[in-house]
């Protein structure tokens, strides 16, 4: 029933073993970013892309470097000012959800507000009969008569 010490022990060692291992192989992977192959690397002439390689790449050529970064501009506003603003918005956005609820009207009295609005428009002109827009609808309906029906 008593259990060794001797299998817990191996296995700290084994852990131990790993971590090491673990450790060697990521110093091994990372020691072969030290240098740059690409550096000293020269194009063999007698290969078939040999001319072709050497007119796209530029052999002296300047390259950008940070300072070349221009300064930030003047006339942009401040960063917190954009919080502020959609802050602003946002407040907006709630009033008028506030203001057009639907708790926040109803259509009560709509015959007032229709009365009212006939008052304002005045009476409707009655439409009157153009003597040629009489005669042109009385000869479009007898035209309009339905044909006779199939000979059986």
């Amino acid at each position: 029933m008593y259990a060794t010490a001797r299998p817990f022990a191996i296995r700290s060692q084994i852990r131990t073993l790993v971590r090491l291992m673990a450790g060697v192989g990521g110093c091994a992977l990372v020691s072969a970013c030290v240098g740059n192959p690409f550096r000293d690397a020269q194009i063999d002439p007698s290969s078939p892309v040999a001319a072709e390689v050497a007119r796209i790449v530029p052999a002296n050529t300047t390259y950008p470097t940070f300072a070349g970064i221009p300064a930030m501009p003047k006339d942009v506003r401040p960063v917190k000012q954009y919080g502020r603003d959609a802050a602003a918005v946002e407040k907006t956005r709630a009033q008028l959800e506030r203001q057009t609820a639907p708790e926040t009207w109803s259509l009560s009295d709509t015959e007032a507000f229709a009365a009212k609005a006939r008052a304002e428009a005045g009476d409707e002109p009655a439409p009157t009969a153009s003597g040629d827009t009489a005669d042109f609808a009385n000869t479009q309906r007898k035209r309009a008569t339905p044909p006779p029906p199939p000979p059986n």
